[in-house]
């Protein structure tokens, strides 16, 4: 996981005299295969076996020394993605869920980023909505590709708007925690999102009014209880991470931080990650 730099290394070199690369796979895989282009310029084909929407973008996350950093290269884009229902109906419901919505956070931040436009609005939005209908008659019924199609129409929106805008404090917690806890990346997206969002709705409640209308009136308190209908993990304690950790974890996630609708606070950022990791409802 988070595309660790030695391990590129040994990549380029094992991918020396190649053509092309083909990833098969989820957010991992792909990152690989970015990894590689970035560094020789081979040109990649890549067939998604999860949701994340990574191969849409020209951004790439990498782990050095305990620090995970993104960059955004037209080197790192895909040159042809292929997407198949029948890659994903056997994808397990759990990872289903959490892969799906960390999908959906890519698009929720996207409605406040400083960058945002009409465009990237209703690709963000369009991307909820597929999987707000889709995720659940993908847990009914795994094996139903027209449902696995529409989601990973989802996919596809959530990725490409990702593309389109920065990124805020969402994704700066989560390549924090993976960076250096190395918790996994679809999980704590699906755990983070209702409280990333939640810290942001008052200084951005415009923007994520479709959020609020979408989920029942609220945008955390929504997110969180669509997340409970789908069986999500709640809480970063069963991923693994050690409460003592929540300390170190809010200093580094206020170090460099990306650009956010609403100050990045210490001591809010703190109280958000025992929230967070305790698994409670955002109010």
């Amino acid at each position: 996981m988070h595309t660790p730099v030695e391990i590129t290394e040994d990549a380029v070199e094992a991918a020396a005299g190649a053509d092309c690369l083909v990833a098969i796979g989820g957010g991992s895989t792909i990152g690989l295969s970015k990894a590689i282009a970035l560094r020789s310029d081979l040109p990649q084909i890549v067939l998604p076996t999860t949701y994340a929407g990574s191969e849409a973008t020209p951004v790439l996350g990498q782990t050095a020394n305990g620090v995970k950093e993104t960059l955004r290269s037209p080197r790192v884009q895909p040159e042809v993605i292929l997407y198949d229902p029948e890659l994903v109906a056997t994808l397990p419901v759990k990872l289903t869920v959490t892969s799906g919505l960390n999908a959906m956070a890519h698009a929720v931040e996207a409605l406040y980023a400083q960058d945002r436009n009409p465009l990237s609005d209703q690709l963000a939005i369009a991307g909820i909505r597929a999987f707000k209908d889709g995720l659940p008659r993908v847990i009914a019924d795994p094996g139903n590709l027209v449902a696995r199609s529409e989601t990973q129409f989802g996919s596809w929106l959530c990725g490409t708007v990702l593309a389109q805008v920065g990124m805020a404090l969402h994704h700066k917690l989560c390549h924090t925690l993976g960076g250096s806890f190395n918790l996994p990346h679809a999980e704590t997206h699906a755990i983070l999102l209702p409280h990333a969002a939640s810290y942001n709705a008052t200084a951005a409640a415009e923007a994520l009014s479709p959020i609020a209308a979408l989920f029942g009136g609220t945008v955390g308190g929504g997110l969180h209880d669509f997340a409970a209908s789908l069986g999500a993990p709640l809480a970063l304690k069963d991923l693994g991470l050690a409460e003592r950790d929540l300390d170190k974890a809010a200093e580094l996630a206020v170090k460099n931080p990306y650009w956010n609708p609403r100050p990045i606070e210490r001591d809010a950022i703190r109280e958000l990650l025992q929230q967070a990791w305790e698994g409670r409802r955002p109010e």
